[in-house]
């Protein structure tokens, strides 16, 4: 089933259902243009003199009731003890979650709190007047910061997923064409690398696997963020949401052909972050040594991502140059995503 029929189901049937669920019917609700990969479909209820809410609709079928539960109520714990994350709403059974079938097909539906402010983009990346982008950067990391923290003292009752899980041996073999030989031999290395690393409750946990100003709003008016779209949360290393963070900072400087001035800046920015982060909980040096091995598995994410999208549209396996960029630092063990390295243009960042 696609996204367009998806669609046509929802008009026809499910919106109409859902509206009776969640007591919406005085909301108007319209629909959010989906961003390229995107799983789900997703909506926005608004009402004059009420706080605006976000619909979600997923109808793939790669996750089970466990996945969607385990992602909820790790939410509405963070959101109870003081996470600023958007909450979830119960619809009128008092369910954080509801399973409708249609036409012999069963889709998830979950409402939400809509963050207040707004994101980056729409705001034209330009942070609070007058006020130091410095305060963003830690922000971002104490926002980080706290979500950890807490997860380092949650115990699911419904469990989600392993970074381990999906990120193995033979799902690598299965996705990733045999064309690409060295790629997988460098992702296999990869993985063995990241097992081998401490997972103690200190370095391991529940992360939100997708950290970036995508993935939260910003209220201008005091520069609070509130986070959103877990969709990808899972168990795992503290460090992968941290290299999400350093891998966003780079857009800061991506456009200035000095790559000494871009480590300069990665640094400060990173040292800020740190900041933030060390503010709501702890990081040992040891984790933070093996940066640059994070920010090859956000590469991974990256990569296999890539070829789900085109494997889930029954599209052959084609290299753009942005993902040949991509695999290219993997092949040849290029460190900070080629950052700093001659191959990176400022005038086409991240493109091969």
């Amino acid at each position: 089933m696609n996204w367009n029929e998806v669609i046509k189901i929802c008009d026809e049937f499910l919106l109409s259902a859902i509206t009776k669920l969640y007591g919406l019917e005085e909301y108007r609700i319209g629909l959010i243009s989906p961003h390229e990969g995107g799983r789900n479909i997703v909506y926005i209820c608004e009402k004059e003199g009420s706080k605006s809410k976000i619909l979600r609709i997923s109808y793939l079928n790669d996750r089970h009731l466990e996945d969607y539960l385990g992602e909820l109520e790790y939410i509405k714990y963070l959101f109870n003890h003081g996470g600023s994350v958007s909450n979830v709403i119960s619809s009128l059974n008092g369910n954080i979650l509801e399973k409708i079938s249609c036409n012999n097909h069963t889709f998830f539906v979950c409402l939400f709190d809509k963050a207040k402010g707004k994101r980056l983009v729409e705001n034209n990346y330009q942070y609070r007047e007058g006020v130091e982008i410095t305060e963003y950067y830690y922000n971002c990391g104490k926002v980080l910061g706290k979500l950890h923290q807490l997860s380092k003292e949650y115990t699911p009752v419904h469990s989600r997923y392993n970074f381990f899980d999906k990120y193995n041996e033979n799902y690598i073999d299965e996705l990733i064409p045999d064309t690409l030989s060295l790629l997988k031999t460098r992702l296999k290395e990869l993985i063995k690398t990241l097992k081998n690393f401490n997972r103690s409750r200190a370095n391991f946990g529940m992360i939100h696997f997708d950290f970036n100003d995508g993935n939260y709003s910003i209220d201008f008016d005091n520069g609070q963020i509130t986070v959103y779209d877990f969709d990808n949360s899972c168990f795992g290393y503290y460090m992968y949401d941290l290299a999400d963070l350093w891998t966003q900072g780079v857009g800061w400087i991506q456009f200035d052909p000095d790559p000494k001035k871009r480590r300069e800046f990665m640094k400060e920015y990173f040292t800020i972050i740190l900041d933030g982060y060390r503010s709501e909980t702890e990081i040992a040096d040891h984790m933070l040594d093996k940066l640059p091995v994070f920010i090859n598995a956000t590469i991974m994410e990256n990569i296999i991502d890539a070829f789900e999208v085109m494997k889930n549209n029954g599209n052959n396996p084609v290299c753009d140059e942005e993902l040949m960029y991509l695999i290219k630092c993997l092949e040849d063990d290029i460190p900070y995503k080629g950052f700093f390295h001659e191959m990176y243009s400022s005038d086409t960042p991240f493109e091969l």
